[in-house]
């Protein structure tokens, strides 16, 4: 059953990957405001369809034009995805109206959502969710719109479910934001429960549950606000520490003085201690230059202008600005080659792709001079080496490969011997990257190549030109169930060797689409 759902996994996470997360989390919710507005049209959600057109219309222009006018300033390219998103945020979260005092109100929200990103922000990065920020301000001052969180009604719930989970397994921050609905589910009964209790009323668990499931924006806040890249910390802990605290805040809002500490209050001190654990922000990056290591993989080498703090296996988000973007926007991730002994070169690398029809990053990205500045906006990820002196399996597919001479190269750095095995699979012996690199490690590596790769260096081995799959993956690591498998590749290639890893002592996955 585990295997099966694996796979399914993967094979989901290769369609979603055509897009950019950003674009994902853009096309989701215009599908639900679609949605709401149908639903609108027959009575079934409590603003009116022109209500919201009107409201939308007013937050995007409010907070677009902010926006532009900020990163005009900062000569920043101007994202209009990103003050779409932000509008649309804001319209499930505060309540729609058609009056003056509201329609003021909702152009003040979008206009404060967008400041925010600017001044309430640390080396580039903002600390706090816009529309949350937003949202708390008009909400506090008490006049015209309110935060409502009328997304948090029956007839959205499966819309807001649905297409939650499609960003939430995109974004691979499920289990996250599942911690974050188990807590604030489980505080609201609590809350419900001693409340009836205090007011000599009967508790009714069952009407408790549906009012928490059915009747309040958790799931929506949880996948479109909680689960926001650039305000959680980079480690799954301190993912799951701030997910946990928002559940909390949430599920039982604390009363203080004239103010209660709602559902955006609550994220927005997650926010805080997100930033808590991880004080970090954009880093300037300089290129150095750029080299071909196989016929189809090019590496960059950069210098970089402020400390950048990183963990072998981790990656970090590339921003490439550049006219017209396509549907996968201006910001990639890549994994780190380079060892955090290395700093403060930095080096990534990434596939060619098809040079008939490249993505408009990879174009932007080819197109860019040494000299070159730009900007890496987060390292993230746990894809990284356990502690413990546990055995470990590494299983890399072609460009899959960059995480790993990372982790060796740092190990070799620190002197620090352990029980590796690398099974490197690429299409052919010239598409071997970094192998002079991985060979000073000392590793024991199993090449898997339709064709001979020739002569190896030593501890290398050739497994055959067959394809492979999980029966051969066994056959090649007897002591698998022994060993803490890692396995960076393409989801079709996890979904089929997802049998074989399940064994492990433990599994790791770091899945990529492309660029």
């Amino acid at each position: 059953m585990i295997t099966a759902l694996t796979a399914t996994r993967q094979r989901v996470l290769a369609l979603l990957g055509r897009l950019s997360m950003y674009r994902l989390v853009l096309l989701s919710l215009v599908a639900l405001a679609i949605s709401a507005a149908v639903l609108s049209i027959f009575g079934l959600v409590t603003p009116s369809p022109i209500a919201l057109l009107v409201s939308f219309v007013v937050l995007v222009v409010a907070v677009a034009a902010v926006d532009a006018l900020a990163q005009r300033i900062l000569r920043l390219p101007w994202r209009v995805e990103s003050s779409i998103v932000t509008a649309l945020i804001l319209l499930f979260v505060l309540q729609p109206g058609l009056d003056l005092t509201t329609i003021g109100t909702l152009a003040a929200a979008g206009a404060l959502a967008s400041i925010s990103k600017y001044l309430i922000a640390w080396r580039g990065r903002h600390i706090l969710n816009p529309a949350a920020f937003g949202a708390t301000v008009v909400t506090l001052l008490g006049v015209g719109t309110f935060s409502s969180w009328w997304v948090g009604t029956p007839v959205l719930f499966v819309p807001v479910v649905v297409l939650g989970l499609l960003v939430l397994w995109r974004t691979e921050k499920v289990q996250i934001v599942l911690v974050f609905l188990v807590i604030a589910i489980g505080v609201s009964l609590l809350r419900q429960f001693v409340q009836s209790s205090s007011a000599g009323l009967e508790f009714s668990a069952g009407s408790a549950l549906t009012f928490a499931l059915l009747q309040s924006p958790y799931f929506f806040l949880g996948a479109f606000m909680l689960s926001e890249p650039l305000t959680l910390p980079p480690r799954r802990w301190q993912q799951f520490a701030v997910a946990a605290l928002v559940g909390i805040l949430v599920g039982w809002p604390i009363s203080l003085g004239i103010i209660t500490l709602g559902q955006e209050r609550a994220l927005l001190i997650g926010n805080l201690l997100a930033f808590g654990f991880a004080l970090r922000g954009a880093v300037s990056l300089t290129l150095d230059k750029r080299v071909l290591v196989t016929p189809t993989v090019q590496e960059l080498t950069f210098t970089t202008g402020s400390p950048l703090r990183f963990r072998p296996g981790q990656y970090l988000e590339l921003d490439v600005p550049h006219r017209r973007p396509d549907a996968r926007g201006t910001r990639r991730e890549f994994s780190i080659v380079s060892a955090p002994s290395d700093l403060p070169t930095l080096r990534v690398a990434y596939k060619l792709g098809d040079a008939q029809h490249p993505s408009s990053y990879k174009r932007a990205l080819a197109e860019a001079a040494p000299g070159t500045r730009l900007a890496v906006t987060g390292t993230w990820g746990d894809f990284v080496l356990p502690r413990a002196e546990v055995p470990v399996l590494l299983v890399a597919a072609g460009i899959g490969v960059t995480p790993f001479v990372s982790q060796l190269r740092e190990l070799q750095a620190a002197g620090e011997a352990r029980d590796v095995v690398l099974v490197y699979v690429a299409s052919g012996p010239d598409e071997l990257a970094f192998r002079d690199e991985l060979a000073a490690t000392g590793v024991p590596v199993v090449v898997v190549t339709p064709g001979s790769p020739g002569e190896l260096p030593a501890n290398w081995s050739w497994a055959g030109g067959e394809r492979l799959d999980a029966r051969g993956l066994e056959r090649l690591v007897p002591d698998i169930a022994a060993r803490h498998a890692f396995i960076s590749g393409p989801p079709r290639l996890i979904a089929d060797l997802a049998p074989a890893l399940q064994k492990a002592r433990a599994l790791t996955t770091d899945a990529f689409a492309g660029y």
